[in-house]
């Protein structure tokens, strides 16, 4: 007899990181939700065969969709979801920005919405680290609480993507939880993957035949001075010459350290985000070769299949910010082969 695969549906799918984790550690993806169109462009072209639902969650029935898949209240094994986390920044709290002004925050609760619906097997809830320390994920455990689903010291932990095979250091606060019992975290690898075992066999852009790593830059003279400068495997803004520093930089020159840097062969990546094209946004300049890394670096980094499409709709850095917005497969991947585990468990009858 085949088993059929465990089911999931991706709530806020973005560009399909979530997904292509899911898919890699076993579960059949049914649908993914998402609002921004080229977001969900780039999902479509990845995952052909995924039923997408475009458009605001608020405004989509969730009886609706489970009627439309096929199923029945509590036939889903994992509801998976990462809303939108920009009002949960660091950034923002560094800028004074209080995060409960952010209108998306309350999306976590079109999640609590969805799982009263469906009531899956398992949930999974990813997002920044703020919002494990923000009044609603409270809530949103004490909801999860009374539908019965276990909550205990093990469901919500912030956790650094590099001790997962990611080669970049990435905190993310994933909660889990299941009506049968605790899911347990994944073990930690012994050794992180680096830069070079991530990028070190890539061509030279512009003779690679991939589209994602070929985009022509354009740099002023200024910064391709200052990116030439920076000594290589490591090097930071402040090992530059002191004409070579940018007024902001003189007027501060303790804020944003890793501006101008380069990244090291032997270490992880910094955390991949929108601007991981753009030098003067994070330590994005290519270890020994006087660029930026490119889009397809970029995903590498962020762990996505060699192939992994992306649209270039909206141009360059749009393609930028939906790589570095999305979730890294791999530790989706290290954490949904839990959730599969527990899965079978209650299946076979021996979860406690």
């Amino acid at each position: 007899m085949i088993r059929k695969k465990p089911n999931a549906i991706d709530l806020f799918c973005g560009a399909g990181g979530l997904t292509t984790g899911l898919k890699a550690a076993g579960f059949s993806v049914l649908a993914g939700f998402e609002l921004n169109e080229t977001a969900a462009a780039t999902y479509k072209l990845n995952h052909k065969h995924t039923r997408l639902f475009i458009g605001d969650l608020s405004r989509i029935d969730p009886q609706t969709v489970m009627e439309n898949l096929g199923l029945k209240q509590g036939e889903l094994d994992l509801l998976a979801g990462c809303p939108p986390c920009q009002g949960f920044s660091t950034h923002k709290t560094r800028n004074r920005s209080s995060s409960v002004e952010d209108e998306r925050n309350d999306l976590v609760f079109e999640v609590l919405r969805y799982i009263k619906v469906f009531l899956p097997k398992t949930v999974m809830l990813e997002n920044v680290p703020g919002l494990a320390k923000d009044q609603r994920i409270l809530k949103f455990k004490a909801e999860l609480d009374t539908l019965g689903y276990k909550i205990n010291d093990e469901t919500v932990k912030v956790l650094d993507a590099a001790d997962f095979g990611v080669p970049q250091r990435r905190k993310r606060m994933i909660l889990q939880a299941s009506l049968f019992g605790v899911i347990h975290e994944p073990e930690k690898v012994k050794i992180k993957k680096t830069v070079k075992q991530s990028i070190g066999t890539m061509p030279l852009p512009g003779t690679s035949g991939d589209v994602l790593h070929d985009l022509p830059v354009l740099r002023s003279n200024k910064v391709l001075e200052i990116i030439k400068n920076v000594p290589i495997n490591g090097g930071s803004r402040s090992d530059l010459p002191r004409e070579l520093w940018l007024p902001c930089h003189i007027k501060r020159p303790g804020s944003y350290r890793d501006v101008y840097g380069r990244m090291s062969w032997e270490e992880v990546a910094p955390t991949i985000t929108g601007g991981c094209i753009n030098p003067s946004k994070g330590r994005f300049i290519h270890p020994d070769q006087n660029r930026s890394i490119t889009l397809r670096e970029a995903a590498l980094l962020q762990t996505f299949p060699k192939k992994y499409k992306f649209s270039l709709d909206r141009g360059k850095d749009y393609a930028a910010l939906m790589i570095g917005n999305a979730l890294p497969p791999l530790l989706i991947k290290a954490h949904a082969k839990k959730f599969i585990q527990h899965l079978k468990s209650v299946q076979s009858g021996s979860e406690q």
